[in-house]
């Protein structure tokens, strides 16, 4: 039979801290302002927090540590990740052999103690430390609370303060009751503000079985933050229905909409999609920041010698320039930055896009709309009534909107397009598949550039760091081709989140036609073949441009594998 706990005031007493009047006193203080007995004590002056502590240790079997006086390893601090330190209030001391030791200020409960053991896939000890303490220890090893855990914590600290009544999901099945209650319009602004400070390019809402779960991409990867319980989710859904002019009573159809809102001086757009999924509404707000895209072609990440190539491209009287990629490759954020360096009162610009995300001053834009009739085809043949310099089509899907762009580009227009293939050289057979004749394709098209994102090491972490052989094989590479190169990588800091990366940057591979190529496009040669002929002109492919920036200290060798040489953006 487990034997009974001895009472906290009881050991304080045995230990000559307190008498019984104190303890009777300290009883009644608990009650009324419903602390724990320590707490009351504290309160009251009669105890100092160390006594408390040394008697709690008594009381469970736990032995006390000073963090003031030790040293933590950063591979222990590494083990358990911020959001889980802060949201329990505990440190990691020490780990070996499958277990690791916290220091907490107050025990942890049985269920918190299975999370954390799931968490770190190890034992968990807990030995005790002063509140204060462990405050300053978190602050030490882990930095001031980052934005992506406090502002949701703030948010949602009401709903758990228990003098505020929380809406039940029963009461939200109509979808009229609580998505406009004062805590959950701050909770949804807080998500939404917190997101773009944190550099976000989008943010899911995610129904899971057990929880809500929120999770902002930052640099490409989605980062999972501190979510509101689950019972909040069918407020939060339909918040945000609402800010976005969705029905909130639909949700058995997929819906679309936007949210514009202004942000520290700065006018921000959204594009949001809610889809019915198992266990509730999936939602996604795209963010649409102009501060992020519209951007000038020398902070795209050229290498010198493909920065002068783009210019002279980009300044081609006619032709068509194309920007292949994957969705999520900056295709977008670099055409507009050839539109911005074009943009003079002396130069007409048209757009068609599907749909127009970004209003840029002084380019006439125009958004497809199928079911009127504005298909890309249509727009693109009205756009030539318009006597315009330079047009953007968004995207060539189909065979009519590429035949329309190409007579666009025969009859003396610059025509900036995007195509969805993997790399520079597939564009050409992409477009003769598409049904576009090869004469034409040889004839009009002026350069093909594929790209990719790979994520830039952190300044502020930045350090010197070694390769492995394994590494340098992915990349083509062997040891001796980097002798005296000084590769970096990010150790982790709170301007990062710990994640050793801040910002993006583009790779490069710019393939610009010349004889041999139409020649080839002409005979509707392969793509290897149109490759190899490229690469003997001098164009260099994605992953080439890609080690040549890790070399140079903006990217590691395992961003540039994990981007080029496995395929993901």
């Amino acid at each position: 039979m487990e034997e009974k706990r001895k009472p906290l005031g009881e050991i304080l007493k045995a230990r000559g801290f307190v008498t019984g009047e104190q303890i009777e006193a300290a009883l009644k203080y608990q009650n009324k302002e419903g602390l724990k007995i320590g707490q009351a004590l504290i309160r009251l002056g009669f105890v100092k927090p160390r006594d408390v502590l040394e008697a709690l240790a008594e009381q469970l079997g736990l032995r006390t540590i000073d963090l003031g006086e030790m040293e933590i390893s950063p591979s222990v601090i590494e083990l358990v990740p911020q959001t889980v330190a802060r949201r329990h209030n505990l440190v990691p001391i020490s780990a070996s052999e499958g277990k690791v030791v916290v220091a907490v200020s107050e025990p942890l409960d049985l269920e918190s103690l299975d999370n954390l053991r799931f968490i770190l896939n190890a034992d968990v000890e807990c030995v005790l430390s002063e509140e204060e303490g462990v405050s300053e220890a978190l602050t030490n090893y882990y930095g001031s609370q980052a934005p992506l855990e406090t502002a949701v914590d703030e948010a949602y600290r009401d709903f758990t303060d228990g003098d505020i009544q929380v809406v039940e999901e029963e009461e939200l099945e109509e979808g009229e009751v609580g998505a406009d209650e004062g805590p959950v319009v701050r909770l949804v602004q807080k998500i939404i503000e917190d997101a773009i400070r944190s550099r976000a390019s989008d943010i899911h809402i995610e129904p899971m079985e057990d929880k809500l779960r929120i999770r902002y991409r930052i640099d490409g990867v989605c980062q999972e933050i501190e979510a509101p319980p689950r019972r909040l989710q069918e407020a939060v859904i339909a918040r945000v229905k609402i800010m976005a002019g969705m029905k909130i009573d639909e949700k058995r159809r997929p819906q679309d909409g936007s949210i514009s809102m202004r942000f520290e001086g700065r006018d921000i757009d959204f594009r949001v999609s809610a889809l019915p999924a198992w266990h509730g509404e999936s939602v996604v707000l795209r963010i649409l920041d102009k501060i992020t895209v519209l951007r000038g072609v020398e902070t795209l990440g050229f290498h010198e010698d493909d920065y002068r190539r783009f210019q002279n491209i980009i300044r081609q009287p006619a032709g068509i320039f194309l920007v292949t990629g994957p969705t999520g490759s900056g295709k977008t954020t670099t055409l507009y930055a050839a539109l911005n360096e074009l943009n003079r009162p002396d130069v007409k610009i048209l757009s068609a896009e599907d749909p127009v995300e970004y209003n840029i001053s002084g380019i006439n834009q125009v958004e497809v709309l199928v079911e009127v009739g504005r298909t890309f085809a249509n727009i693109l043949r009205a756009m030539m009534r318009q006597a315009p310099d330079v047009i953007l089509v968004g995207e060539i899907r189909d065979t009519e909107a590429a035949e329309v762009a190409i007579h666009a580009a025969l009859t003396g227009h610059l025509v900036f397009s995007t195509l969805h293939t993997n790399d520079a050289p597939s564009a050409l057979p992409r477009l003769i598949d598409l049904g576009v004749k090869p004469f034409l394709v040889a004839s009009a098209i002026q350069a093909v550039m594929a790209q990719r994102l790979v994520r830039r090491i952190c300044e502020n972490c930045k350090e010197p760091t070694e390769v492995t052989d394994q590494e340098l094989y992915a990349v083509g590479l062997k040891r001796e081709d980097v002798e005296g190169v000084t590769f970096y990588r990010g150790r982790g800091c709170q301007k990062c989140f710990k994640s050793g990366f801040f910002g993006r940057v583009g790779i490069f591979e710019l393939m610009e036609m010349n004889a041999e190529i139409r020649e080839m496009a002409f005979q509707k040669a392969s793509t290897d073949g149109i490759r190899r002929q490229a690469r003997s002109s001098g164009m260099l492919t994605l992953l080439e441009d890609g080690v040549r920036k890790a070399m140079s200290g903006i990217t590691t060798l395992d961003e540039v594998i994990r981007v080029a040489v496995r395929g993901e953006v």
